[in-house]
Order: structure tokens, then sequence, then C-alpha cells
């Protein structure tokens, strides 16, 4: 419906002789969206206006809070051009009465105001929060350091205390073996598993010590005083023996004993694995095989007749993987590759009973956030730039490995641990949180 209007300016009498030559029409107050006379104008940040219910239905489809025409980002929450309103209003108002009954009765243009509408309110509610947040922040900083200063303390205290019980743990894997004494001829024993204990005693009263376990032999073991009948066990024995023999030290059996040892490469796997566990396995594969990766396959894709319930022992001997064990690993994989980390940490449960826990929760919501991530790539069609963002994702933990390869050695230990133990405990909890954001968000998207 066409409507033209004339103006006319007034005197400053109030009357109305002169009148300006210019006719307006409804065309000049026209929606880019529907076309139509502007109904409620929004006005965004880039200048453009829009009916609201036709800026509505454009974010609940499309889900960006950008121009329709300039697809420039608007920020904060639009609000109704209260002058341009009450203009258009004034100049055309049999045709914005006619719109309005028009928009009464469509109710998908109702749903799409509702939810847009709420969407600002929890958009200004979080402006408010932040903007109180501050104003605390700045009236409470005194409190806010202190508190902030009590925090890094108490993680200093929790690193100093861990690096102290480590000390424990890593004795044997850096004390030589011919200088270990009977008690730790024993400590070794009893780490490679529970049935070892039963033989404590007798390695104490024969007084056994590094330099005679050296010269043992398998059928000394079976003989007094050590008496071993079961053949399994003396070749776990002889087995593991071998190893220290070649090593000269205890080779690492748990995670703390392996950091000790490796404590680069710990801190390095450990971030990786996190941020890439498909690039991280693939990079235990070629480079760490034997120490790092058998163990990791055999523990998460067991052999079906294995049932040694002993995670140490069936450590000792480990043969490369069958073609079953294979299959079922890059199945896990390229779709789960954080079930694989869970299950091992599962399987180290009675040895890391803690630890292990906080692995498995972190390994569920890294997966749960990756699960987000394919789903925005997907939902805001970039697959085509997927290839482009597996390359900058390899680049990025390219560089970062490189650069722990080569400073880490020159970073302090402390700093190292506090690193390692950050990943390690507090980055579940920092994970909860994002897992949270993006649950909200996808809520609010939902509306």
């Amino acid at each position: 419906m066409e409507e033209d209007v004339k103006l006319e300016s007034a005197n400053d009498d109030g009357s109305s002789s002169a009148k300006l030559d210019r006719n307006i029409s409804v065309s000049e107050f026209s929606c880019n969206c529907c076309y139509d006379i502007l109904v409620n104008p929004t006005t965004l940040n880039c200048g453009h206006s829009f009916c609201r219910h036709c800026l509505a239905l454009w974010w609940v489809s499309s889900k960006k809070t950008e121009c329709p025409e300039c697809r420039d980002k608007w920020e904060g929450f639009p609000k109704v051009n209260i002058l341009l309103r009450d203009v258009i209003e004034k100049l055309f108002p049999d045709t914005i009465k006619e719109k309005y009954e028009d928009l009464e009765q469509n109710s998908e243009i109702a749903r799409a105001l509702q939810a847009f509408n709420k969407y600002g309110n929890e958009q200004n509610q979080s402006s408010s929060r932040d903007g109180r947040a501050n104003q605390q922040r700045g009236g409470g900083g005194f409190f806010s350091g202190v508190l902030t200063a009590l925090t890094g303390v108490a993680v200093v205290l929790l690193v100093y205390h861990w690096s102290s019980r480590e000390s424990e743990h890593d004795l044997l894997v850096h004390k030589p073996v011919s200088k270990w004494s009977p008690e730790e001829v024993v400590l070794w024993l009893e780490q490679l598993g529970p049935w070892a204990s039963h033989y404590k005693d007798r390695f104490l009263s024969g007084r056994v010590n590094g330099r005679l376990l050296l010269t043992l032999a398998e059928e000394e073991f079976s003989k007094e005083p050590y008496s071993i009948e079961s053949t399994s066990h003396r070749k776990a024995i002889i087995m593991e023996l071998e190893r220290v023999k070649t090593l000269g030290v205890k080779p690492p059996q748990n995670l703390w004993e392996y950091k000790a040892v490796n404590p680069g490469k710990s801190l390095f796997l450990l971030y990786a694995l996190k941020s890439s566990p498909r690039l991280s396995m693939l990079y235990m594969y070629l480079f760490d095989y034997t120490e790092t990766f058998l163990p990791f396959i055999h523990t998460t894709c067991p052999l079906q007749e294995e049932e040694e319930d002993d995670i140490i022992t069936k450590f000792i001997d480990l043969q490369d993987p069958t073609w079953p064990q294979w299959r079922e690993f890059l199945v896990k994989y390229l779709f789960l590759p954080y079930q694989l980390l869970a299950e091992f940490a599962w399987d180290w449960l009675e040895v890391h009973y803690w630890t292990s826990r906080f692995i498995i929760v972190n390994a569920m919501l890294l997966s749960v956030l990756e699960l987000f991530s394919f789903w925005r790539i997907w939902s805001t069609s970039q697959l085509r730039s997927l290839p482009r963002l597996m390359w900058g994702h390899f680049w990025k933990m390219s560089t970062q490995g490189l650069f722990v390869a080569i400073f880490w050695p020159v970073i302090p230990q402390f700093v190292c641990n506090c690193l390692f133990y950050w990943a390690l405990y507090f980055n579940p909890i920092i994970n909860i949180d994002l897992v949270v954001k993006k649950i909200r968000r996808l809520e609010t998207q939902a509306l």
C-alpha cells in the first residue's frame, strides 16, 4: 500500500503558511528485509534499520549477531529506535495499524520475537553481572589480591608436598642396582605385583642386596631361601631382572617413576594428549614404540585370552599387537581418542587411585568439548575449511612441541612441576566450566 505525505513547516506563530514542496512515501521508511514499512524499527551499530520482527527472524534462522545487509557484527543487544518509530507512526498511522494487525496473527513471528527478547534479557543480565563484578574487583582489590596470593601459596605448598612424595617413588629409578640395600631389593620385588609380597620375607632372610641380586639365575629362585615354585612368577622376576641389568637401575613402572626418569617427555605428553590425542599417539608410535606405545595399546586393547590381573606383570614381556588389537585401537583412535586415555587410566586405578579418576573425568570432559567443536564446524558449514583448520592445528602442535623440547631443560624443575600438576589436577575443573558454558550457549541458540 503506497501512501504519500506532504510535509508543512510552521511559522513562529504556529501557522503553517510556509509549505515544503516535498512528498514522503512509505518506501522511504521501508525495511531492507521485508521491503515493507518499518515496524518497531531497530537500528544496529552499522546504521542500518530493520523491523524488529524481521531482525528476530534473521537471528533465529542464522544464529548470527550480524547485520542482515552488510554483515557487520552488532554489539550488545539492539533496541528499538524510539525517535524513528514515533515519526513513522505519526506519518503513516493507517499503514502501521494494518501492519500490526497482520503481525498479531502470525504465530511464527511471535515465537521469534519471544526467543529474541529472551536472548536480549540474558545478555543484559550477563552485562549487569559483569559490571557488578568489575565494581567489586575495583572496590575490593586488596582482598582480591590477598585471595589470589593465598591461592598461589596453596598451589606452591601442594606442589612441594607432591614433589616430596615423588622422591620416595623415584629413588630406585635413579639409584644403581649394585648399591641397593636388602630393603630396596624387597621394594623392587613388591612393585612387580601383589603376588610378589609372598616372597618378601624370604628375600629379607637371605639378605639379598643389589650385588647379590645381579648374580642370581632362574634355577636359584626355586631353591632355598627363595623357594619360588610358580614358574610364571620365576619368569616374571627373571625378565624384570634382565631389564634392571640392562638399564643399571629400576625401570619406571608407574606415573611418578616415569615422570622422574623422563620429566620433559612426561610434561610434553600430558599437554599434547590433552590438546591433540591423535597426533600424540602417532608420536608415541613413531618415536616411543617400545617404552610407551606398547604398554598403552596392550592396556586399552588387550588380547581376549589375556587373563592376568596384575598390570605390572603383563608389561614385562610385551609382543607386537595382533590385527584384532590394531583394529580395535584404530577405531577408537579415530572416533574416541579420549576414551583410550580413560581406559588406560582405569587400568591403573589400583596404583594411582585419585590421579586416575582425575584423568578419567578430564577425558570425558575433553570428549564433550571435542564433540562441541565438530558440531560447530558442521552447523556453521565450515567443512570446506576443515583441511585448513587441521593443518593449522598440526602446525600449532608441532611448534609447541618443538618449544617444549628446546626450552624445558632450562626451566626450573619446580616450574615444570607446577605446570605438570596444574594440567593433571586443575585442568578438569577448568574444563567443567567450559562444558557448562557450551551447554548454556546451545540452550540459548535452541530457543
